[in-house]
Order: structure tokens, then C-alpha cells, then sequence
């Protein structure tokens, strides 16, 4: 399947059955293809305009910032964050959610919270990622188009705390804003995730 059997438990969980799960209702266990076209709808302006503003003075310099966001997002954010959101541990060679769908997974599953470091990795990824059309943008006196990509990035970031960090069972990401009781929900019915979250957990 493209996507992970709705029906179906995912591998942390220890539940039977989704039925009358009360934590699917506040979290989002599974993804869709609607879920994927939401967060691509959201994130493609930020990069498009970035691109074109890139492209306004050389083609050529978009290459090295396609090899940043790919490098980026491919692999190193799949180490640093996605190797602890629990659905790294089903099954299968890529993710299948919906922001690194189709990444494969090198690396090893680590649940818990992420490190010190690999936080300032996360932060100086996105600052690159989204910082690098910045020079171009400002270099260049692209005022209009400058304003227009602060905002769309800016868009982005609402949008994605709001509607999909609120929903998201990677607790470990910086950007989670799930609450806390429905986080306890969750650690209920994924032990192991609970175990390696246990210094959280009594806070």
C-alpha cells in the first residue's frame, strides 16, 4: 500500500484494533493521499517563489539549493527528527506520512526525545533550506517578491503548527504542539514509545 492500512494498528501501538479508539480522533495515526496534497499545497508557494527568485539572477544557483533541500530533507532530517516518530517503526523501506513521504529509512528507529544537538541541526536545516533564497532576494532589490516569500514561509509555519503539529505523534519534533493529555492517551497505547519518554513523562 502507498499508505498505512487505516484499519490497522500502527507497529508501536498495542491495541487490537482501531475501533473505538479515542486517540485516532485527537491524532493523527494514519495518513492519506489527502493529507500529503494538504501539506505539499502548503509548502510548494514558499519554494516557488524562492525558486523564481533565485532563477532571476542565475538558473545555475538553484541547483545547489535543490541539493540542500533534497539532502536536507532526504536524509538529514529523517536522522535527526523522523527516526523518532513512531511510525519509523513500521514497516517498509520509505516513510509513508505526510510531510518525508517516499524518504527511505537508512537510519535506526530512536524513540524518545530528540538530543541537544540534533534540535540545532533540525533549526539550521530549515534556516538554510528557507534562508538561502534570502540572499538572492535581498541581493537583487526583489522587494515585492521578497515580502510575498517572507509571508508564504511564514503562512507555512502557522498553517503547519495549527492544523498538522497539533495532530502529529513524532512528540519528539520541536514544532509538536500536541497537549499534553492526549500525548498521555498515546503513551497508553505505546508502551515502548512511553518507556523511552519516561523522564518526560513525570514532568
Amino acid at each position: 500500500m502507498k499508505f498505512l492500512d487505516p484499519n490497522k494498528p500502527i507497529a508501536t501501538c498495542i491495541s487490537e484494533t482501531c475501533d473505538y479508539c479515542t486517540v485516532c480522533k485527537t491524532l493523527h495515526c494514519h495518513f492519506t493521499l489527502r493529507d500529503l496534497i494538504f501539506f505539499l499545497l502548503i509548502v510548494s508557494p514558499s519554494f516557488l517563489l524562492g525558486g523564481a527568485g533565485i532563477y532571476h539572477i542565475s538558473g545555475w544557483s538553484i541547483i545547489p539549493w535543490l541539493i540542500l533541500i533534497i539532502g536536507y530533507f532526504g536524509f538529514v532530517e529523517i536522522r535527526v527528527m523522523c527516526s523518532h516518530c513512531p511510525h519509523y517503526a513500521d514497516k517498509g523501506s520509505s516513510l509513508k506520512c505526510w510531510a518525508n513521504y517516499g524518504s527511505p529509512k537508512i537510519w535506526k528507529y530512536r524513540p524518545g526525545p530528540m538530543t541537544f544537538w540534533e534540535k540545532a541541526i533540525f533549526f539550521v536545516g530549515f534556516a538554510l533550506v528557507w534562508g538561502y533564497p534570502l540572499f538572492f532576494l535581498i541581493s537583487d532589490f526583489q522587494l515585492f517578491l521578497l515580502i510575498v516569500y517572507i509571508l508564504t514561509v511564514a503562512g507555512f509555519f502557522m498553517t503547519l503548527r495549527t492544523f498538522l503539529c497539533s495532530q502529529c505523534i513524532n512528540f519528539a519534533c520541536p514544532l509538536n504542539t500536541v497537549k499534553n493529555e492526549v500525548r498521555r492517551d498515546f503513551f497508553e497505547r505505546n508502551p515502548e514509545v512511553a518507556k523511552a519518554w519516561t523522564i518526560d513523562i513525570k514532568h
